[in-house]
């Protein structure tokens, strides 16, 4: 279904007005657009623009507001679009042309929950390269932590309890995140910036064991099944 979606594009004229110099853009995407980096993808984007405005997360997908010049906010919506993080889908896009506002920065905002809940929840992702160097660097301070993640990899749809995708709304709301963690997710600089999942062996969830033990452990339940079954049991 990911690689069949089509996207549905909606685009109401801009104001025409021979004084505009600076005005602002309204962008509103459906989809699978939670859980896979596409807030902070925007900020970077707008930042690295110089334009201002905000973006947040709704109930029904992902909401854009961004301020400058008309030929830099159609560059910034061909950027949105052709620059996406890989793992989104955008099933449907409305752009609306809106009177400047003056603001001055961009933010992330908190997420909006009056709208209707339909936007889509992304599977688990794969472990990245990145955090896979990571989990098998002795140096590294997640050094064989199981719950290793980032923007681009980690579980997202067994630990939704609800949506917008935010940390509260999912089972990692248990965990407060520590100083170095949190500066991770507050650093626009850094892959885990606003990775919802964020977690270390300080303030994250722990396994009784080595991940070769419980590996070990695993294994040897399959055996015994497949003995008691007389065949090798599916996985899970």
């Amino acid at each position: 279904m990911v690689g069949q979606a089509m996207e549905l594009r909606i685009t109401l004229p801009m104001p025409v007005s021979s004084k505009a110099v600076v005005t602002r853009l309204r962008i509103t995407l459906s989809g699978a657009v939670q859980g896979v980096g596409f807030r902070p993808f925007v900020y970077r984007l707008a930042t690295e623009m110089s334009l201002t405005g905000w973006v947040l997360n709704s109930s029904a997908g992902l909401v854009v507001e961004v301020e400058g010049a008309p030929e830099e906010l159609r560059c910034f919506e061909q950027r949105l679009a052709t620059e996406r993080p890989k793992a989104s889908v955008i099933t449907a896009r409305e752009s609306t042309w809106l009177p400047a506002q003056g603001s001055t920065t961009f933010e992330i905002h908190h997420s909006d929950t009056d709208s209707a809940k339909s936007v889509n929840v992304l599977p688990d992702l794969a472990t990245c390269d990145d955090c896979r160097a990571e989990l098998f660097d002795f140096a590294n301070r997640r050094f064989q932590y199981p719950f290793t993640n980032c923007t681009n990899c980690g579980p997202r749809y067994t630990v939704v309890v609800d949506i917008p995708y935010d940390r509260p709304n999912t089972t990692m709301r248990e965990f407060m995140l520590c100083p170095a963690c949190r500066e991770e997710y507050e650093n626009p600089a850094n892959r885990r910036f606003h990775a919802q999942p964020n977690a270390c062996p300080v303030c994250g969830p722990r396994l009784t064991g080595t991940i070769y033990e419980t590996w070990a452990a695993l294994r040897k339940r399959r055996n015994r099944r497949a003995e008691r079954y007389g065949r090798i049991p599916p996985s899970g």
